[in-house]
């Protein structure tokens, strides 16, 4: 039986629809009130609990020998919803899981950080990340842990500031280092393929196909939709500021921050191979922003 931590989530759901696609059998943890009628209906089995809450931990770590962790509250508290903190969340809670699947002798423990997690920059995520590797390396259980580079569902779209149909776009720092922005899909596949496999590397850093950098993907955008995208720049000691300044008041806009300087500061010196030794095709960045502009009526 596999656990997965984070199955209501865009990564989450797409690793559960996988694995039960393949007839594995997947025990998913569920918030109290969240809709887990997407993940019944794949026939999941669903155990209500939260990573807060020890003693749900505890019923939901009884018996699987996979646990997979896709969990975490950044989108949540972007989004406004509220709820519990990166560090309540990313942190303690799932250090919390690590220590109990330990403890009750969970075998493989699959974990999604994020491509440049160790570059010492600081941001609540980045420590959450960071903390929580270190206690699976201490640990006795397999490990597998994957660190796919930035989304292009999130990081090339609104939600990341990458807005082609608003004609916007905000870049951090100067923009010309390029990454290997991946598909969600991409990421679900081979989070599933590793789930499963009895052997492999404790750490998987990838990403897309193609490496790229921002400011290119902006000039392929403003082909694609034929004008051009109104930049708001972001100085990197700006970006510096807003992630301490927004450290203890709002550590989820603490992070994005993080995350844009990141992405400006460290080059991608990973690729696509562990995608395609899992027999991934992967969906290149510009194919991403093609769609977009299709769903527009351009490009």
């Amino acid at each position: 039986m596999i656990l997965l931590v984070g199955g209501t989530g865009e990564l989450g759901g797409r690793v559960v629809r996988l694995l039960r696609g393949r007839g594995e059998t997947v025990r998913c943890l569920v918030r109290p009130r969240t809709d887990a009628s997407s993940l019944t209906a794949l026939g999941a089995q669903v155990v209500r609990g939260d990573l807060t809450d020890a003693a749900s931990l505890r019923s939901a770590c009884s018996g699987p020998d996979t646990v997979v962790c896709t969990a975490t509250a950044i989108l949540r508290q972007l989004s406004g919803e509220g709820g519990s903190s990166i560090q309540e969340v990313d942190e303690d809670g799932v250090g919390a899981l690590v220590d109990l699947a330990e403890e009750l002798d969970v075998a493989h423990f699959v974990y999604v950080s994020y491509a440049g997690a160790d570059a010492g920059l600081g941001s609540p995520l980045e420590r959450a990340k960071v903390a929580t590797e270190s206690r699976l390396r201490a640990s006795s259980m397999r490990l597998s842990i994957l660190r796919p580079d930035a989304f292009q569902e999130v990081h090339l779209a609104p939600l990341g500031r990458f807005d082609m149909e608003a004609g916007k776009v905000s870049v951090f720092g100067k923009g010309d280092t390029r990454r290997r922005w991946v598909s969600t899909d991409d990421v679900a596949a081979l989070v599933a393929y590793v789930a499963v496999e009895p052997s492999g590397p404790s750490l998987i850093e990838f990403g897309g196909p193609e490496c790229i950098s921002r400011n290119e993907a902006i000039a392929v955008a403003e082909q694609l939709t034929g004008r051009r995208m109104k930049r708001q720049a972001m100085p990197r000691a700006m970006a510096r500021l807003g992630m301490r300044v927004l450290n203890r008041p709002n550590p989820a806009l603490a992070s994005v921050f993080g995350a844009g300087l990141l992405q400006d500061l460290v080059a991608a010196d990973w690729d696509d191979g562990p995608l395609r030794e899992a027999g991934i095709e992967p969906r290149p960045a510009t194919e991403f922003l093609r769609q977009q502009a299709r769903s527009l009526g351009s490009g």
